[in-house]
């Protein structure tokens, strides 16, 4: 009899909405096209450490699609190569890279299907170069990817952040405050640009121009001169003063990247209350940019994704992820995505717009 095809998935890192639309496009593409099996790895590398693991059907992958989070689980605490064990004092990091390597030839896939960020995906490519075969799919809110121009959940959490900022400005304008909205992005200032130019933010601080307090005062006192009794500034958690630090929330020793950013609304609320003398209110979204129902765009986006991840593995093109140039849904070497980080250039046309209609980034 002939040998049934299958390949496997997981999903990485942080959970994004739009992950279970990719996991229905990558399943029900191989099933109904190719008569594939498909293997559900559970929380991400942590279910190839621990052989957690179950078929997908069919059945497991209808109706998921305007669903946020994974059916399968993640974990961005599960570094192979430096992987967490023990705890407090006793807490030590061990290479269980063989293992995971064992486990998958046991599976008997030709493939595993990676979703996930650029930590996801640098573990990926080192798992790719000792062999495995390996198809990526971008995901993260942060669109910080390389290799593609955009990234699934980065729509959805720019839509969640625009509300809330559209939000705030009623409370702003009745209580004549500056209302700070501090969003997520790590060292990427992506969401805060899109949602502080869609939300009409007066200022909008990001990572990539380090701000000075007494432009973004001028720029609230500037606006009271006006008769503009409010201002909305719109900060990501990577934001920092010039010659400064970012703010630090939390240090997760047990996790490859052990740095939580956040509270950076705090900081420059205080600031600007004691410059300009204006009450400051700050609204932190935090997990809220994560969860919930993905926008339209990210459903087609991850489904356009997934499908394209599965036309990789049937061209044996492996080592390499789906992602969009331009208009098209293409494939570049998941090793181009590990290199780190993808900034907002100082030259990004949105930075210059916003500029042009007296959007303030602190600089």
């Amino acid at each position: 009899m002939k040998r049934t095809r299958s390949i496997a998935i997981l999903t990485g890192g942080g959970d994004c909405p739009g992950t279970n639309a990719v996991i229905r496009a990558v399943a029900k593409k191989a099933i109904i096209q190719f008569g594939m099996e498909v293997i559900g790895i559970e929380d991400g590398y942590e279910g190839l450490i621990h052989r957690r693991w179950r078929k997908l059907h069919y059945e497991d992958v209808s109706g998921i699609l305007t669903e946020g989070g994974t059916i399968l689980g993640t974990s961005n605490k599960s570094d192979p190569y430096r992987y967490a064990v023990g705890e407090g004092k006793k807490l030590q990091f061990s290479d269980v890279s063989k293992t995971v390597i064992a486990n998958f030839k046991k599976l008997g896939v030709e493939c595993l299907v990676c979703i996930g960020g650029d930590g996801t995906l640098f573990v990926s490519n080192k798992f790719h170069k000792e062999g495995v075969p390996i198809v990526a799919v971008p995901k993260t809110i942060d669109n910080d990817l390389r290799g593609t121009d955009v990234t699934f959940g980065f729509d959805t959490a720019v839509s969640i952040a625009t509300e809330a900022i559209d939000r705030v400005h009623t409370t702003a304008q009745s209580h004549h405050r500056v209302m700070i909205v501090e969003v997520m992005g790590r060292t990427a200032g992506w969401i805060a640009l899109y949602s502080g130019v869609a939300g009409g933010g007066d200022i909008i601080l990001i990572p990539e121009i380090p701000y000075n307090i007494e432009s973004v005062a001028r720029k609230v006192k500037d606006r009271n001169r006006m008769g503009k009794r409010f201002s909305i500034v719109v900060v990501s958690e990577g934001a920092k003063p010039i010659g400064g630090e970012v703010v630090v929330r939390q240090v997760v020793k047990n996790s490859p990247e052990q740095v939580r950013l956040g509270g950076i609304s705090f900081v420059l609320g205080h600031q600007i209350e004691q410059v300009t003398g204006i009450e400051t209110r700050q609204v932190v979204l935090g997990h809220l940019q994560r969860g919930g129902t993905p926008t339209p765009t990210d459903r087609v986006l991850a489904t356009c994704l997934g499908t394209k991840a599965v036309e990789l593995i049937e061209a044996g093109q492996f080592g390499y992820m789906a992602a969009v140039k331009g208009r098209d849904i293409t494939a570049v070497p998941i090793e181009e995505a590990a290199k780190g980080p993808r900034n907002v250039p100082a030259e990004h046309p949105l930075i210059t717009s916003a500029r042009s209609v007296g959007t303030c980034f602190g600089d």
